[in-house]
């Protein structure tokens, strides 16, 4: 007996422990559940585990070395990766090189994506590859660890690592339910382990490690407990800004507050859904509402904040002048409830004279015309008194003076190509003065007559090299690079221009405009002697969600006109509600019906997608089931009567897994054809699923028995005793054989010819016993066949019991009985 159980143990390393790694693995990956939208991918990353760990329990069977087992998932990974995302596999599964290329440029996609993106991020089909090799990878390791190397406590660093990347970009700390489905699927593994070792050391005689499964349990959740009440007490760790220990000095550009201007605004238009940011009352017109300002163009990276940030002052009360204000101006009081705003900009219109309810962590930087601090912070509704009137046409023509109060980096265009400074200088050529200068570049932008578009791609950068492909050939783009265009061009003609960051005017809702992130926006300031500096936006939006401020209204390629010499206080700018708001960004003007069909039916729908997986998946599981079957009729005789032999175990884990895969593959087919006929499909095959399961264990029993081998007997004996469980029998584990033969027969009410079926069963168990030779009773498959015809006659089943048998809904677990 001791052989049965260390084979037993062995079995269960085998298939328990790979199964329960798989999931330890998929319960750590729903932690990315908090930086990428959507559940989809989550799916997809179900198909990278079951495949990771498949592939492992069946070259395991083999006996393959645990480096050729390594490499087996790595290249079934590879294959389940080139099957879903590339369509120039070798026969459509294996990788060749045009595969790898495509699977390459795949992943590339994803990368630009991540760089570009805000979390969470969208569920594409990119980002569900990229997630696919990351979360496999980390399965293969498990996997590895805990099974070849029998070390599941040192998976727990690989497990940890999944955690650490969401938490290092999430806004926010990480939903509870992921600690707990990790930690409870961690300390699962660690109790299935220690059964196993239990279960080895038992079978080499030996007792002392029978605590060792749940004492594991118990640490791993122990430590679960106190991490998340030391977490939840102690102090809710933060992942946003700055690490730990680096002070809060002010400082670093770009890198010193941890963020990219130009990805933050990517990410908050890359994001799918609409998410309200603020909500603004008191607004007595449209007009832009700045986050930031970039004074900085360096060649090759793009626009960026500059150096460090100075100490500014305090944004709470009265604040100084910016550069060129004079301190006059009408003032409006507007209030600004942040919603879903978390950043380390607090954004303000116009030229801000004074800010109320902030706290002493925001400060205000007149040379950039921003608040700002320096760990991203939430913040409560704050009123701001702002001047938004803006200085006449005429005003800014006759502008002269000194532009000494301004910084000369907001003059530096350096490494800008001399082709687009070029451009600049002959667009500005018969201009007399500033404002036309800057009137001419935005004509070229925007008059529609140079063959420039607008669109919601923002995949693209905004280098040296970038600007100047948009500006001569591609003239294709979205607000980042018309802004990015315009402003080195100003600065090559020698106007001081920055590019801002913040809103468009957002859409009327009740009482207050609802600014969200598909209002995200860039556009260019440009600085003026004596009033300061004045928007110029040069990117053709034509959802009427961009301002035209009234000293340019007359040029507005809308043809909507304004007394530009008189008008100080109004704008032309039309808002919109969110349904037509978000349908011109879901489709640019310039993109072609046929264009956009060809792209739909490019992009496979996810439930083909699933569909080839799970059938690929119920392919493998029926290649390990087979192995495994075969290995079964090779593995050693059992005394047991009850118990499977040592693949028995396995080969229930890959019919079932198998069975499952099957079922996933079938209800999409239907859906292919109508989600209608999908529920009535799933509630059969539940309804079904017991009989289906009870017919494959009577099938394989009988198999066994026809076959006269060494484990016909105990066979037999199984599927008789099924018979009685689903008669609603149960034979006590304490019975010997043929006490419970004698219980069989009365219960079920036997005839002559059934218990002498019965009879020849029993003996033939007691043969396969004790004698020594190794085939069974020819008569015994006769002998089954009467018993189990004559407990059809004389106890049939009841439909309930053939649709739900009791063997199955609530097996007993098999002990081992007297054998006196």
């Amino acid at each position: 007996m001791a052989g049965n159980t260390a084979a037993t143990g062995e079995n269960w390393a085998v298939t328990a422990t790979p199964a329960v790694a798989g999931l330890a693995t998929l319960c750590a990956a729903t932690a990315l559940s908090s930086v990428i939208a959507g559940v989809l991918w989550l799916v997809y990353v179900a198909v990278a585990v079951m495949v990771v760990a498949g592939t492992g329990v069946l070259l395991r069977t083999t006996r393959l070395p645990t480096p050729v087992v390594f490499l087996g998932q790595l290249l079934a990974l590879l294959c389940v990766l080139v099957t879903l995302f590339t369509r120039s596999g070798v026969l459509v599964v294996l990788p060749g090189p045009q595969a790898l290329q495509d699977l390459v440029g795949v992943l590339a996609e994803a990368l630009s994506e991540v760089q570009t993106g805000v979390p969470p991020v969208p569920d594409s089909n990119a980002m569900r590859c990229l997630v696919m090799v990351a979360i496999g990878l980390v399965a293969v390791a498990v996997d590895t660890l805990a099974v070849a190397a029998a070390a599941p406590a040192a998976s727990g660093l690989v497990l940890l690592c999944v955690f650490a990347v969401p938490a290092s970009l999430a806004e926010e700390m990480l939903p509870l339910w992921t600690f707990v489905a990790g930690a409870v699927a961690f300390a699962l593994l660690l109790a299935v382990d220690g059964q196993h070792r239990h279960s080895a050391w038992r079978g080499r005689g030996g007792g002392g490690a029978g605590g060792s499964g749940p004492a594991a349990a118990g640490v791993a959740g122990l430590a679960v407990v106190v991490a998340l009440v030391a977490g939840a007490s102690l102090t809710p760790v933060g992942t946003v800004g700055r690490l730990p220990g680096a002070g809060d000095q002010v400082g670093g550009g770009a890198g010193g507050l941890g963020i990219d201007p130009m990805t933050e605004l990517r990410g908050m238009l890359n994001q799918g859904a609409s998410r309200e940011l603020f909500r603004v009352r008191g607004l007595d017109r449209s007009s832009y509402l700045r986050a930031m300002t970039l004074r900085e163009f360096v060649p090759n990276q793009g626009w960026q904040l500059g150096e460090d940030l100075p100490v500014g002052v305090p944004a709470g009360g009265d604040l100084p002048f910016q550069p060129g204000d004079s301190g006059d101006g009408e003032r409006t009081k507007v209030r600004i409830e942040p919603v879903g705003w978390l950043d380390n900009w607090l954004p303000v219109y116009g030229k801000p004279r004074r800010i109320d309810n902030v706290d002493d962590n925001w400060r205000f930087d007149p040379a950039r015309g921003m608040v700002y601090s320096v760990r991203a912070r939430k913040a409560g509704e704050y009123e701001l008194d702002t001047v938004l009137a803006t200085p006449p046409a005429d005003a800014l023509r006759r502008a002269t003076g000194s532009v000494g109060e301004v910084d000369r980096a907001y003059f530096q265009a350096d490494g800008v190509d001399d082709r687009v400074r070029a451009l600049a200088l002959e667009l500005t050529s018969g201009a007399t003065n500033q404002f036309d200068k800057a009137t001419a570049l935005y004509e070229y932008f925007t008059d529609g007559t140079n063959g420039f578009k607008y669109t919601t791609e923002t995949s693209g950068d905004t280098s040296a090299d970038a600007l100047f492909d948009f500006v001569f050939n591609g003239k294709t783009g979205f607000c980042e690079q018309y802004a990015s265009a315009m402003a080195i061009m100003a600065r090559s003609v020698g106007m001081p221009a920055r590019v801002a960051i913040g809103f468009t005017a957002g859409y009327p809702v009740s009482d207050f405009q609802s600014i969200t992130t598909q209002d995200a926006h860039a556009w260019v300031e440009i600085y003026f002697p004596g009033y300061g500096w004045m928007v110029f936006d040069p990117t053709p939006l034509s959802d009427g969600r961009g301002v035209v401020p009234p000293y340019i209204a007359g040029q507005n390629p809308d043809g909507e006109e304004s007394d530009s010499s008189t008008s100080a206080t109004t704008t032309t700018t039309t808002t919109t509600a969110p349904g037509a708001e978000s349908s011109t960004s879901a489709a640019p003007e310039n993109l072609g019906q046929g264009e956009a069909g060809a792209a739909e039916s490019a992009a496979p729908t996810w439930h083909v997608v699933s569909l080839w997986t799970a059938l690929g998946v119920a392919v493998l599981m029926a290649l390990v089931l087979a192995l495994l079957l075969r290995a079964a009729g090779k593995g050693p005789r059992t005394m047991s009567w009850r118990r499977p032999g040592p693949t028995g175990l396995a080969s229930t884990v890959a019919a079932v897994s198998g069975a499952v895969s099957a079922a996933v593959a079938l209800v999409l087919l239907v859906a292919l054809l109508s989600w209608w006929l999908v529920v009535p499909l799933v509630l059969l095959v539940a309804a079904f699923a017991p009989a289906a399961v009870r017919e494959y264990r009577r099938r394989g029993r009988l198999r066994a028995v026809a076959a006269l081998g060494p484990d016909a007997a105990g066979a037999a004996w199984q599927e008789l005793l099924a018979e009685s469980v689903d008669r609603g029998t149960r034979v006590p584990n304490t019975e010997t054989v043929r006490v419970a033969a004698r219980r069989l027969a009365r219960e079920h009410n036997l005839d002559d010819r059934g218990r002498d079926g019965l009879r020849a069963v029993v003996g033939a168990v007691e043969r396969s016993w004790y004698s020594a030779h190794g085939g069974a009773d020819p008569a015994l498959p006769k002998a089954v066949a009467d018993v189990r015809e004559s407990m059809s006659r004389n106890a049939p089943l009841a439909l309930r019991a053939r649709v739900l048998p009791r063997s199955v809904l609530r097996p007993k677990p098999p002990v081992e009985p007297s054998e006196d």
